[in-house]
């Protein structure tokens, strides 16, 4: 839908699916992956970006066209996801950031306090500040105040595939929030990213779910087109749904006997 535009961070895109680059066998899918899905936008942890590496990093498979979202996965403090936002910035990654800041390991649920706290401070600096929160309203409320581009709440746990346990939370944030709503984490298949958008997402990041396929490029198509799919399914207008069956054709009319 070359129409449909997706606008975030002050640009555009064709493709309202984000993937990552964690967890992959072999970082040389990659590239298959972005083809495949049709995604324009790519998540990287700075701590997997080792520059004057000899054997190569991830970033020697992220293709050129793609706008790159590093993210600050190991931050446990506001403080330290803004010293690596700086720093990915410095490196020449740009001025997109993805804000985790998560201190609990066994659920690996992010701070939200925290999370916050780095948006505005990285936002005043004229970061694009992504944030991934619980779906949570008054987190959200509080990222808008500070500055965030978009409020990324998670659908389950990150990393387990486990589908849209929150849609619930994320559907009051789709009516409340002004900002795009881009539903990160938790998203194991196809059909789940379809269903998020329907209920009007803006868009889906999904890494775990593609990454550990046993076919990662062909996985990649089948969430792009379903991200497609649904958000074709939203701005259409799905009819009401009803408690008993209503036929759709008149029951009425019929030939009669002569």
């Amino acid at each position: 839908m070359n129409d449909d535009i997706f606008k975030l961070g002050g640009l555009e895109f064709n493709s309202r699916l984000l993937t990552g680059t964690g967890k992959y066998a072999d970082d040389s899918v990659i590239p298959d992956v972005c083809e495949a899905s049709g995604s324009q936008i790519i998540t990287v942890a700075l701590r997997r970006v080792d520059l004057e590496s000899e054997t190569g990093n991830v970033m020697d498979f992220i293709p050129k066209h793609m706008q790159l979202l590093p993210n600050t996965s190991g931050a446990r403090t506001a403080d330290e996801a803004v010293r690596i936002a700086r720093l990915a910035k410095a490196m020449g990654c740009g001025n997109w950031i993805k804000i985790e800041v998560i201190s609990d390991n066994k659920y690996l649920l992010p701070d939200g306090y925290e999370t916050a706290k780095a948006t505005e401070i990285l936002a005043n600096e004229g970061f694009v500040v992504l944030p991934y929160v619980n779906a949570d309203l008054y987190i959200a409320r509080s990222l808008v105040d500070a500055g965030a581009a978009a409020v990324m709440p998670l659908g389950a746990p990150i990393g387990t595939n486990r589908g849209l346990k929150t849609r619930e939370m994320v559907r009051i944030l789709i009516d409340e929030i002004e900002l795009p709503i881009i539903v990160d984490a938790g998203i194991g298949r196809p059909s789940e990213a379809c269903e998020a958008m329907e209920m009007g997402a803006d868009a889906c990041l999904v890494n775990t779910a593609i990454a550990t396929a046993s076919d990662p490029a062909l996985m990649g198509r089948a969430f792009g087109r379903a991200v497609q799919a649904g958000r074709e399914a939203y701005l259409s207008g799905p009819g009401a749904k009803h408690s008993h069956a209503k036929a759709s054709s008149p029951l009425t009319g019929f030939l009669h006997e002569g």
